[in-house]
């Protein structure tokens, strides 16, 4: 009798693989996603404050409204001279980006696009931005916005930023720029009139930007990134906001005598900086009780520092046209 094996016989037939948990799987990101993420590169909020300053300067150096060719090409060569700047900035800041909370979606800490790829795309968009404003401007517009975007990524994110507590002061220069470049588009030369308003975006940045840093300083802390809120208390910095937004209205007031303005753009001046300086006070008030955190409601000051900056330059926008 023959004997039986016990184990059973050997196949070459493999089981089918277990479905794989639906939990698991992570779709490919779809061409809207991709597009987006570029987008979120130029930081688009960013972008809109930079044109709001470069637009109405257009129509202070042509007396009136400038062409239609040329506010379109400075507008374009902006948008990609801003967008390759604040690209090449999510790229150096991308280790920081990811550990703070008002900026951990953006698209590297995601890795929603590659380093690699967004360092690509921005030198693209820089160099795109000057040949195009160097063809359909000119080229000393290109080059104030190449110095621009070099002081920016070089001055500000490379070696101001994480090394002085007047990062922004001196840093914020880059975002001053758009003023000159708007009038130089029209004009190909400058003058004391943009140089003032200059000026006061120059002045502008440090209280909308420690404002906004009140509000974040436990973020900016973790980072060991030395904004004034980090090291200084909240009355020392609600003193610097108010010295700086003093400045800036005093400067504001400066381009009625020296461009030569009618009565629109003062009127607009006085009432926007009486209202930004009661803010100001109105900070350092709430820092003096010694509120800190949401109390300070630094916020207010930030937001309405954005309504400043374009409800002012807009009336210097709009004088030239009711003289």
């Amino acid at each position: 009798m023959t004997a039986v094996d016990p184990r059973p016989a050997a196949t070459t037939a493999y089981p089918a693989p277990l479905p794989m948990d639906p939990a698991l799987e992570v779709a490919a990101p779809s061409v809207r996603d991709v597009i987006k993420a570029y987008v979120g590169l130029t930081k688009p909020r960013i972008i809109e404050l930079l044109l709001i300053t470069t637009v109405p300067v257009m129509f202070l150096a042509a007396g009136g409204v400038p062409g239609l060719g040329v506010v379109s090409a400075t507008l374009v060569g902006g948008i990609l001279a801003a967008g390759s700047a604040n690209t090449i900035n999510c790229v150096l800041d991308r280790d920081i980006d990811q550990q703070m909370r008002r900026t951990r979606r953006r698209p590297l800490p995601r890795h929603a696009v590659s380093p690699r790829s967004a360092t690509v795309f921005g030198i693209v968009l820089g160099i795109l931005a000057t040949i195009e404003l160097g063809l359909l401007v000119n080229w000393l517009s290109s080059l104030l916005a190449l110095a621009a975007n070099a002081f920016y990524v070089f001055g500000y994110t490379m070696v101001l930023k994480r090394r002085t507590v007047q990062n922004i002061v001196w840093g914020g220069i880059a975002g001053c720029f758009p003023t000159l470049i708007g009038w130089t588009s029209v004009t190909n030369s400058l003058a004391w009139t943009p140089l003032v308003l200059f000026g006061v975006v120059f002045f502008w940045t440090p209280p909308h930007t420690w404002a906004l840093a009140m509000r974040y300083r436990e973020d900016y802390a973790s980072v060991d990134v030395p904004m004034l809120p980090v090291v200084a208390t909240a009355v020392q910095t609600a003193r610097q906001i108010l010295a700086y937004s003093i400045l800036m209205v005093v400067t504001s007031m400066a381009l009625w005598p020296v461009g030569g303005t009618g009565w629109v753009y003062p009127l607009a001046a006085v009432i926007l900086g009486v209202v930004f300086l009661r803010e100001a006070f109105a900070l350092l008030a709430r820092a003096n009780t010694g509120a800190d955190g949401p109390a300070l409601r630094p916020m207010r000051l930030f937001h309405f520092s954005n309504i400043y900056l374009a409800l002012l330059f807009i009336a210097a926008a709009i004088d030239p046209l009711l003289r």
